[in-house]
């Protein structure tokens, strides 16, 4: 082939792609690895984040693992990894909340309200009133917007005054369906709310013993049973007795609700608008007017339906 033809066939030839340098051996020896001794540490990571009522400040290695995850984007990579494999979400890793993880609704880790219902009681219908109490005390927890955003809201709340907003909720609810003309009779196998709020007016507030022991299944009772499961799985603490037991929220508990905030069950019952920024106690505000709502199934906070 001459010179010229061969500068034409050159020219219309395909270039050939440039090839990565390769790569030297001492840059393949700085390259990180992952070694068996990081993924048990990242899995160490997960399971302190699985014990809500432990706080970084509290533990050396939990404090050191949490700086690790912080300042090292690959292990933190990883632990994320370990705590996908779990089935957890991860809502936020800080000094104020730890690990904090969510299970997701196929974890194991995940706790159902059917589960959680019948360890209290026998009764199908209670399933509803607890999914109702945990609701209502993630809204007077953090009536507002701004509330949920505020890494240094604390809520507080009351047992009692949980039990009231629920109940005046449930004479709002029952006033529109009378005045809507609708059946106020609960159906046994209504779902979520619709079913709940009628039940829940209906049971008696304490149906104290006579030793004066509020019973199980009490509104109140059932309340009581939510508070003390949120207390303990670190996400309320308890401060007192007053108000038949009084609470304040932990940072765990924000970011808990505040995954959830987007359900519709917990933005319609805040949009009722009976119930205020408070200290916990039973004060409601007037219903406001002309409002009209649509209940909304499935209200178990923090549980799987």
């Amino acid at each position: 082939m001459s010179e010229t033809h061969a500068e034409y066939a050159d020219a219309w030839s395909e270039p050939e792609p440039p090839q990565p340098p390769a790569a030297s051996p001492s840059a393949a020896a700085t390259a990180p690895a992952v070694t068996p001794a990081d993924a048990s540490d990242a899995a160490r990571l997960v399971s302190f984040g699985l014990q809500p009522k432990l706080l970084p400040a509290r533990d050396a290695e939990y404090g050191e693992l949490l700086r690790r995850y912080r300042e090292n984007p690959a292990f933190a990579r990883l632990a994320d990894a370990v705590a996908t494999g779990l089935g957890l979400v991860v809502l936020e890793v800080s000094p104020r909340a730890g690990m904090a993880v969510t299970a997701g609704e196929d974890s194991v880790f995940a706790v159902r309200m059917g589960d959680y219902a019948r360890r209290a009681s026998t009764d199908s219908a209670d399933r509803f009133l607890h999914g109702l109490a945990h609701l209502a005390v993630a809204a007077m927890a953090f009536p507002r917007p701004e509330d949920l955003a505020d890494d240094a809201y604390i809520g507080r709340l009351t047992v009692n005054g949980v039990d009231a907003f629920v109940r005046q909720a449930c004479l709002r609810l029952e006033q529109r369906a009378e005045e809507q003309g609708e059946n106020t009779d609960p159906a046994s196998d209504a779902p979520g709310l619709e079913a709940a709020w009628r039940i829940y007016a209906r049971r008696s507030a304490t149906g104290a013993t006579k030793d004066a022991r509020r019973l199980a299944g009490s509104t109140t009772g059932i309340v009581g049973k939510a508070a003390a499961f949120l207390t303990d799985s670190g996400f309320l603490q308890r401060t007192g007795d007053e108000g038949g037991g009084s609470y304040r929220t932990t940072a765990r508990y924000q970011l808990q609700v505040r995954d959830m905030a987007g359900s519709a069950a917990m933005a319609e019952l805040l949009e009722l608008g009976v119930v205020p920024v408070s200290d916990g106690s039973a004060t409601l505000l007037p219903p406001p007017e002309g409002d009209d709502l649509e209940l909304a199934a499935d209200a178990g906070l923090p549980f799987h339906p």
